[in-house]
């Protein structure tokens, strides 16, 4: 019998400076602080856990991947994030338009470099306003 996975249930990301990341999370995005130990930080993302880990000292960040948030008003994420100081790279812009919706993302960095991206599943037709 082949061993079937459940779904993750943490993703971790270095970050050169606990302090700084637990703010960019927790007051920029929103994400809620489920608890901090020592140089650990875990913020809920809706079931999954994000794990926050300082890099051991004299390494450096190596940003690598994206993490995807989904969003159901991506013109709306987007004013809200970027009033409470996130810097877009773009506008949030059509990727794909599949069998049942259209695919909408826009990028942004955290302060160690992470790619993090909204992801809106929209219904077919849907224009960002704004």
């Amino acid at each position: 019998m082949a061993v079937r996975l459940g779904p993750i249930g943490q993703i971790a990301l270095p970050v050169s400076d606990v302090d700084r990341a637990e703010a960019f999370y927790g007051e920029r995005l929103g994400l809620r602080k489920l608890y901090r130990y020592g140089d650990l930080t875990f913020f809920d993302c809706a079931g999954i856990r994000l794990l926050l880990e300082k890099v051991a000292k004299g390494s450096k960040v190596k940003p690598q991947g994206v993490v995807y948030f989904r969003c159901t008003d991506i013109a709306l994420a987007v004013r809200d994030l970027s009033g409470r100081g996130v810097t877009f790279e773009d506008k949030p812009h059509l990727i794909a338009k599949m069998d049942d919706h259209d695919l909408w993302m826009a990028f942004f960095k955290d302060p160690d470099g992470h790619t993090l991206a909204l992801m809106h599943e929209a219904p077919k037709g849907y224009s960002p306003a704004g």
